[in-house]
């Protein structure tokens, strides 16, 4: 992710945390349900998700550029008693070293170029274990807000390329969702839920 995305997300989550609006977005609301087990959560943002799966019993790893955000969520997790081990990591150039049953990104992977964004997908989807789930969500082509991209440091995925990547892989829930945006734009974003064979 390049600095200027993580300065615009750092401006954002402070102003965030200092409203106490922490509510899960629509996405992390609809992939909630599929996480179990040992959960990495990669762009976790201010952890919303990342602490609502720990309350449902996962282990969570969650790993953001902002320090804004991991300095939350850790506060948030051991005030809490949570099993949240948030690190500050540069997703650039992380490479996953562990198998999980659920690997989650959240708005994360249109940040990078394309290969980069492709590569770090398929890194995901093979770190996985066998009938574990994937849970990506990004925003695709259609997409006409920009404020928040450095120019040739973003990929907008086209509509169904997620999955058109995960061949084999059993599809648990999709979305395709469009909202408004500011100065007359749009924000189309797809997600998707995939369970590994095996």
């Amino acid at each position: 992710m390049s600095r200027h995305a993580v300065q615009f997300f750092e401006n954002q989550f402070a102003g965030q945390v200092c409203a106490g609006q922490f509510d899960l977005n629509p996405f992390e609301q609809l992939v909630l349900p599929y996480l179990r087990g040992e959960v990495l959560d990669l762009g976790c943002g201010l952890g919303n998700l990342a602490l609502e799966a720990a309350c449902k019993g996962c282990r969570v790893t969650a790993l953001d550029g902002s320090p804004t955000a991991i300095g939350r969520l850790r506060e948030t997790a051991l005030n809490r008693n949570l099993a949240v081990t948030a690190r500050e990591a540069d997703l650039t150039s992380y490479a996953l070293d562990a198998e999980y049953d659920c690997v989650a990104a959240i708005g994360l992977l249109m940040f990078f170029p394309k290969a980069r964004a492709e590569a770090l997908l398929a890194d995901m989807a093979a770190h996985v274990k066998p009938g574990g789930v994937l849970v990506v969500n990004v925003l695709v082509q259609g997409t006409t807000f920009m404020g928040m991209f450095e120019p040739g440091h973003y990929h907008l995925f086209a509509p169904g390329s997620l999955q058109a990547a995960l061949p084999g892989w059993l599809v648990l829930a999709q979305s395709h969702d469009t909202f408004p945006a500011p100065g007359g734009t749009v924000k189309a974003f797809e997600t998707l839920v995939v369970q590994k064979a095996g």
